[in-house]
């Protein structure tokens, strides 16, 4: 379909797509040109523009190549800090495990032991076998001490 201008003269692809038509009325979308001066000029200058970004020079090459590599390199250096971390607390939660199960063990044996001790066996042994007896009225001496820390008897306190 061919459209027609105002004196009745057929448009061409390339002008018809220069129009805009609303309704009945045709209106330019462009500035008139002179004899497809201004058109040349365009596209003079998008084929310009194509040829430019279809071209790369050596070093513009060069620098996108180290730019990936430096990127591929911070990336696997990434993973494999991931990957380490990983590891790292699959090792803790074993050695948590470990922890739990040494500390129960122990929990077992004490209470095992403590149930194996007879306080009053020993008791009686003391009094009656080794003659020990309980201590008299000034026969205990306390000694403050600072914090947890024990305290040596160097001399003797009589």
């Amino acid at each position: 379909m061919h459209m027609s201008n105002r004196q009745g003269r057929q448009l061409n692809t390339r002008e018809r797509r220069d129009y805009y038509i609303e309704g009945n009325t045709v209106r330019k979308t462009s500035p008139a040109r002179r004899d497809g001066v201004q058109l040349d000029r365009r596209e003079h200058a998008a084929r310009r523009n194509r040829d430019k970004a279809r071209y790369m020079n050596f070093g513009y090459v060069l620098f996108l190549s180290i730019a990936v590599f430096i990127t591929a390199l911070t990336l696997l250096g990434y993973i494999k800090a991931q990957s380490e971390l990983t590891i790292s607390i699959k090792n803790v939660a074993a050695l948590e495990r470990e922890l739990n199960i040494l500390k129960l063990s122990n929990d077992e044996k004490l209470v095992r032991i403590n149930a194996s001790i007879n306080m009053e066996e020993i008791k009686r042994i003391a009094v009656e076998d080794l003659g020990m007896t309980y201590a008299k009225e000034g026969q205990v001496i306390v000694i403050e001490s600072e914090g947890n820390d024990y305290v040596r008897q160097l001399q003797s306190l009589n």
